[in-house]
């Protein structure tokens, strides 16, 4: 199909610009190529993700994980997600996995210091917008995930937060 058209060709090493034929779009997805640790812990969290070319270059692969600790209300628990980037006619998407079950679909805007992630408005449920951050010092990142109510689909309020290094 024509959709498919539009190549993500973006280069994995944190050096490497986009391939020349990528669509302009997807030059700012640039500094999230690479795999990230998380630093410092929210209650003992342990975790780090990866944004990857995959299926031939056509789309950008982010895996995800986090260990949490047990602690005195909650038992050890891990979180794997994937999230699968691509293009469709001109519009950047992503369509959001995870080990509870929930599936998210986003549109996306990115700068070349910011990609923001947020859902579709559907009646009667929640929002979410996720965040990546070029961080203040060079190989890091800053990230979010908010949630707005399904009663108000525009007022997002913080649920996590995070900062990232780079892996060499």
């Amino acid at each position: 199909m024509k959709r498919w058209s539009f190549l993500v060709l973006l280069v994995m090493s944190a050096g490497a610009s986009v391939a020349a034929g990528a669509p302009a779009a997807f030059k700012p997805f640039e500094f999230l190529l690479g795999r990230w640790i998380g630093i410092g812990d929210q209650a003992g969290a342990t975790g780090g993700f990866t944004f990857a070319l995959d299926v031939q270059d056509h789309v950008i692969r982010r895996t995800n994980y986090s260990d949490t600790p047990a602690g005195p209300n909650r038992p050890a628990s891990r979180h794997d997600d994937l999230m699968v980037i691509y293009v469709e006619g001109t519009t950047a998407k992503a369509d959001y996995f995870d080990s509870e079950g929930h599936v998210i679909r986003y549109v996306v805007d990115a700068t070349p210091k910011t990609v923001v992630f947020v859902s579709e408005a559907k009646a009667g449920e929640p929002r979410y917008r996720l965040t990546y951050r070029r961080g203040a010092s060079a190989g890091t990142l800053d990230g979010s995930f908010e949630v707005a109510p399904p009663d108000k689909p525009d007022t997002f309020a913080p649920y996590l937060s995070w900062r990232a290094r780079k892996a060499k």
